[in-house]
């Protein structure tokens, strides 16, 4: 039995680990907090107390953390995964961070035998939990194809987008920029329905099946409707994260961002007021602003 590793068992991380063990493999896995420590093992994966626990005997191990500081702790630290992998493995970079981050990741590991696959993923929490994930993976070829079988396990799209650490955090960004301008659009729709007095399930039943209808403007907006905006395994601080990411790389490159730039502001704003919540929580900023709650069944 192949041996797999993830670092980060949170809404993603729990989600890799699930279907890693469901296609068989035997599976190691740490984080920081008991609870998910605990429902990991319920699954049945064997709770590892360090990263470098989790890399020995592992094969390939995941690494789905929120920063680019705790990527760098996970793989370099004193009690990191490149102290007890073994040469020939291979760490699958799945957190989203800067691509020049992701690069200087790949620079460090040069030599040391260890194989990096830079793929961060989209999906969200149903797409983790359902190992139906999109990724945009990025490493040579041999390599990607030697650990297709992980990949595979989590994902039903793989898409080689490069063959260098940080190809695949640039595709990322540029996915994030566009996926941050359908939600706060979203958001403001919402907000105008819900001010003009239009029914939720109105708004949706036009929405979803309308050119405009897809799986972030339906699944934000069925969110909304049903006044869901903490739980659901979609934090603002990921979100917020990533339009940072991408108006970094905007700014890295000299490409304007305007519509980017207006939804980062707009999380920025609900990231302030609720910091608790999910996406999707926005748009509570905005009716607020005009008055109006845009509910399933007709707006308050």
């Amino acid at each position: 039995m192949k041996t797999a590793g993830v670092v980060g068992l949170g809404d993603m991380g729990s989600g890799l680990a699930k279907n890693l063990i469901k296609n068989g493999f035997s599976v190691k896995g740490a984080d920081l907090l008991p609870n998910r420590c605990a429902a990991f093992e319920g699954l049945g994966g064997q709770i590892c107390s360090s990263p470098a626990e989790v890399g020995c005997e592992a094969q390939a191990v995941f690494v789905m953390v929120m920063k680019g500081t705790e990527v760098e702790d996970v793989i370099f630290g004193a009690e990191g995964l490149l102290t007890t992998m073994a040469k020939g493995s291979a760490i699958i970079l799945s957190a989203t961070i800067k691509p020049s981050e992701a690069r200087k990741l790949g620079h460090a590991m040069a030599g040391s035998g260890i194989h990096l696959i830079d793929t961060p993923v989209s999906g969200g929490f149903p797409g983790a939990q359902a190992g139906t994930l999109t990724l945009m993976a990025a490493a040579p070829d041999a390599t990607l194809d030697a650990f297709l079988p992980f990949l595979e396990a989590v994902s039903a799209n793989i898409h080689r987008v490069g063959t260098q650490p940080g190809d695949g955090q640039t595709v990322k960004a540029c996915l994030q920029s566009l996926i941050g301008a359908q939600f706060s659009a979203t958001f403001e729709a919402a907000a105008l329905a819900a001010k003009a007095g239009v029914p939720g399930q109105v708004l949706l039943d036009v929405f979803s099946t309308s050119s405009a209808g897809c799986g972030v403007v339906n699944n934000a907006l069925e969110k909304i409707i049903d006044r869901q905006f903490e739980g659901t395994g979609s934090h603002i601080n990921t979100m917020h994260k990533d339009l940072t990411i991408a108006m970094g790389l905007g700014e890295e490159l000299g490409v304007p961002l305007h519509t980017a730039g207006s939804a980062m502001q707009i999380f920025h704003a609900g990231r302030s007021k609720y910091p608790n919540g999910d996406n999707w929580v926005c748009t509570r900023v905005i009716e607020q602003i005009v008055g109006a709650e845009l509910h399933r069944d007709g707006s308050k």
